[in-house]
């Protein structure tokens, strides 16, 4: 019977197992189908994030988001097939990554060639980075730079593949196989770092990888996994070679552990401790040991010479050293400082100088030239300090000397204190970067030199005298290293650490700068940089009077400077810091809390001048100098002979206006007399005119220049022409409910230009935003209104500065009616009318918009008025007093140095005066 059945029921047993055979097939496609779909949709920054994280098993954070590169803080462990189905999927998967890396490649990246570039490259130039770069580069020089030195990394880069590593305690020569070992799930043998290299993992590159991370031990495991740790195996878990049977995908001759098994090798490098510093003894005293002799290594830039004078002050010894180099194209600083060189023999200024910027090649140039000369020269010192001049000592010079002297011959360098890997990446050291036009171009990748570990951190340092001449004498070491380091970022933040721990000199390293830095990584992480770099990168804060405890906390710590500190931004912190140091100033001190920093000189070629500021110091020159007349005046004013100097001045860290210097020609008297004026910007705060319900107002302004770090505009006299990007920032207090706000921006012409909205959360803040205008801007005073719930609230007002000149030149009238005619916006503001005209009929407000007659008079006149409309002249006075000027009716002026605001006041705490006989130091008052 049951055969019959079977029989009977034969085909249908059949069909089912065909139409089951069937479905299984079309699932597998299925499900194939959608894996592969996964990938091909997938974006090249998706692509490189999972490529990043099939690599190194760990994402992107947030810091790191821009640079696309993986943070490495948080790695996952791979686990065995038995317990990870994904794994039998890596191949597939890396596969389909491939193929669509490839497609986009050739299907989304155009080949630049002759005719876009206008010269023909030495290669293919396809790399997404660098086409960029390409497209984004101004001249053709610049241009031809990118391109010849991608295709050089690409096709035979001109630094060694591998590099020596000299240091004594080490042998990298030879690599000692330990064996293999049993492995553990959670617990791993090898725990320092670990990574996945699906088609790269073999024993050299695992033991390679874990040398360049300065790991002692180096593990191949699962045939994909490589392990780096600095602790001696169990011995008790020593297995049979025979357990280690997976090849590696790398080398297929070699074997890469197993499952849960490990193949250990030494690197030849022993765990690193970085020394620490002898701490001299309380009743130390130099008897036969010679105190120790400082080269002061100053590389600056900007125009903060009176705070620089200050910090020499304070470091002055005639036993040390100033080296200085400035910016090439900060002419007013090098001119200034040149000015030491005359009377202090200790005192030098490079003749070689750099165009620097942040995180630029130059600087590790600029460094290296300059230990060049100091070895060169007849200076007897032991010591090199690099400083800036946002640096200030925290401790004596005889606390410094008595550290260095018993620490001589170390070298102080601050470590990352991050895991290798991790700080490679984020430093972009694999990454190949091109210097030029002032820029750093991210033109794609690069291999690091295999052989040796490395370093990097702070680079604010103190180099012995011995390794210095080890630097610049060179050996195959540096001058590999110094080639790598020509097409990185921050090279001056890796390059002296790694010298030093693959040099002789490895023993002599001291994890420490001898600095304390002001890190709000919150504040100081914005990539503020992006304008010279393609990175993101962090700065440290300027110290203010409320981080005083910070330094004062450091009184017992092998510390002995601080940065950063800007005068313009916080003078109180200085202030204490020297008082801590060197006891009250006199009673009768003068202009204790005030700062004046240059703006602008007639001498200066680099930087070029700030347009705006010509005209309006030009301007306000002209009108304080009609106003020296008086009724009884018998001499005429011949002419305003030159604008010489702007200053902005500051006291108790508030900015309190601008000063202008200027030379004026009188018809009875055949010299040019100096004068300067104090002017005020008198648009720069705003009207409230409505306190409820948004009392946490504090201030709202329109200006330039935002620094995002120090939550605040740098620029202080509210200079805005035609072609600046305004920035609207507005502080508010704290409170218990958050609102929204507008901002309605009026042109000179009472239009409508621009709406902002913004919402303000409960908390405190600094806030800013950028409106886009139409350029040029309408020449005139501009109002911004803050309006809440249809109500003006407040006001503020700003100057759109009139370019009537062009290097001394008259613009055309065609070009200047051009530039003022009323713009013909789309009227797509009409919820707001009434809002704007209940505030016009409300407040009369002065705009000077108009003018008719274009000749240059005419047009001098109307400047005049527009920009005493926004600015004030508070007081003028006269630098060398003049007997006759009085006799022929001019208004008495007081002398520049009776006054407390004037440039030529006295400034005791920034002069550098006559060297103290006994001490050897400059006296500080």
């Amino acid at each position: 019977m049951d055969i019959k059945l079977l029989k009977r029921y034969r085909l249908f047993c059949i069909g089912g197992s065909i139409i089951l055979c069937v479905q299984v097939v079309l699932a597998f496609v299925f499900f194939s189908i959608q894996e592969y779909s996964v990938v091909e949709e997938l974006s090249p920054n998706s692509l490189n994030r999972l490529r990043n994280v099939a690599d190194y098993g760990i994402g992107d954070d947030e810091e790191s988001s821009y640079n696309n590169v993986p943070s490495g803080s948080n790695h996952r462990n791979k686990l065995p097939p038995d317990k990870d189905n994904s794994a039998s999927s890596n191949e597939y998967f890396n596969k389909a990554l491939q193929h669509r890396h490839n497609n986009y490649k050739t299907d989304n990246l155009r080949v630049l060639g002759v005719d876009e570039l206008g010269f023909v490259p030495p290669c293919d130039i396809s790399g997404r980075e660098c086409v960029s770069a390409l497209h984004r580069a101004k001249t053709e020089t610049c241009k031809q730079i990118i391109a010849n030195i991608s295709c050089l990394i690409k096709t035979n880069p001109p630094y060694p593949k591998r590099l020596p590593h000299q240091c004594p305690t080490n042998d990298v020569k030879q690599t000692t196989i330990i064996g293999c070992f049993r492995d553990g799930k959670e617990i791993k043998l090898l725990p320092g770092y670990k990574t996945t290299l699906i088609y790269t993992n073999s024993q050299e590159n695992c033991i390679d990888l874990c040398l360049q991370s300065g790991f002692a031990y180096a593990g191949v495991e699962y045939g994909t996994e490589c392990f780096c740790g600095n602790e001696t195996p169990e011995w008790g878990l020593k297995l049979p070679d025979t357990f280690c049977d997976m090849q590696c995908p790398g080398n297929l001759s070699q074997m890469c552990g197993g499952h849960y098994t490990i193949n250990v090798f030494k690197t030849g490098v022993s765990k690193f401790i970085a020394k620490i510093a002898s701490e001299p003894s309380p009743n130390f005293k130099h008897n036969n040991i010679p105190p120790v002799r400082i080269v002061f290594l100053l590389t600056l830039n900007g125009r903060a010479v009176r705070q620089v004078y200050r910090l020499i002050k304070a470091l002055f010894h005639r036993d040390h050293y100033f080296f200085i180099h400035v910016d090439a194209r900060h002419d007013y600083m090098f001119r200034e400082l040149s000015k030491l060189e005359l009377t202090l023999s200790n005192v030098r200024l490079s003749r070689r100088r750099h165009s620097t910027i942040w995180g630029g090649a130059s600087l590790l140039t600029t460094l290296m030239d300059a230990m060049s000369d100091l070895v060169q020269s007849s200076w007897d010192w032991d010591f090199v300090i690099n400083l800036s001049e946002s640096d200030f000592p925290i401790k004596s010079n005889d606390a410094l000397v008595k550290f260095l002297t018993v620490n001589r011959e170390h070298n102080f360098v601050k470590s990352h204190g991050r895991e290798v890997q991790q700080f490679i990446q984020k430093q972009g050291l694999d990454k190949t970067f091109v210097e030029c036009e002032a820029r750093m171009w991210r033109v794609g990748e690069k291999e690091l030199p295999k052989g040796i570990i490395w370093d990097g951190g702070s680079d604010w340092l103190a180099l012995s005298r011995p390794f210095v001449d080890y630097l610049v004498a060179g050996d195959t070491l540096i001058s590999g290293l110094s080639q790598f380091f020509k097409y990185t970022l921050l090279p001056a933040e890796s390059f002296f650490h790694t010298v030093l721990r693959n040099s002789p000199f490895c023993e002599t390293y001291i994890d420490n700068n001898l600095h304390v830095t002001n890190w709000k990584r919150w504040l100081g992480c914005k990539c503020q940089y992006r304008h010279v770099v393609d990175w993101c990168g962090c700065s440290p804060n300027v110290f203010r009077y409320d981080d005083w405890n910070r330094i004062k906390n450091t009184e017992k710590k092998q510390v002995y400077f601080a940065r950063k500190f800007e005068p313009i931004i916080n003078l109180s912190i200085i202030d204490t810091l020297e008082v801590w140091l060197y006891g009250e100033y006199p009673a009768d001190f003068k202009n204790r809390m005030s700062y004046w920093q240059n703006l602008y000189h007639y001498d200066d070629v680099y930087p070029a001048p700030d347009e705006s500021l010509l005209i309006v110091g030009n301007s306000l020159a002209r009108v304080a100098t009609k106003h020296l007349t008086t009724s009884h005046t018998t001499c005429q004013i011949r002419t305003l002979d030159k604008l010489l100097q702007v200053f902005t001045y500051h006291h108790k860290d508030k900015f309190k206006g601008f000063l202008i210097q200027y030379e004026v020609s009188f018809s009875n008297n055949s010299n040019k007399l100096l004068f300067e004026s104090w002017c005020w910007p008198k648009l720069q705060g705003i009207i409230i005119l409505n306190k409820d319900p948004i009392n946490r107002l504090l201030n709202f302004i329109v200006s330039s220049d935002f620094d995002k770090k120090e939550q605040m505009s740098r620029n202080f006299i509210r200079l805005i022409g035609p072609y600046t990007e305004p920035v609207l920032i507005h502080q508010w207090g704290a409170g218990e409910h958050s609102f929204a706000v507008t901002f309605l921006w009026l042109n000179p012409y009472d239009e409508l230009i621009n709406v902002t909205s913004t919402n303000i959360e409960e908390s405190a803040l600094i806030t800013f935003s950028k409106p886009i205008l139409p350029m040029p801007l309408s020449q005139g005073i501009w109002t911004v209104l803050l309006v809440y719930e249809n109500v003006t609230m407040a006001y503020t007002q700003f100057l759109v500065t009139p370019l009537h000149t062009i290097k001394d030149t008259s613009i055309p009238a065609s070009q200047m009616s051009t530039i003022n005619k009323p713009q013909n916006y789309r009227q797509s503001f009409e919820d707001w009318t009434s809002v704007i005209k209940t505030f016009k009929n409300s407040i009369v407000l002065e705009t000077k918009n108009k003018f008719i007659d274009r000749t240059k008079t005419k047009i001098t006149s109307w400047v005049d008025n527009l920009i005493t409309s926004a600015y004030n002249i508070l007081e003028t006075c006269i630098v060398i007093p003049c007997k006759s000027l009085n006799d022929c009716g001019l208004k008495e002026l007081v002398t520049c140095a009776e006054t407390s605001w004037s440039s030529y006041s006295p400034d005791p705490k920034s002069d550098i005066k006559s060297i103290n006989k006994e001490s050897g130091t400059l006296n500080r008052y």
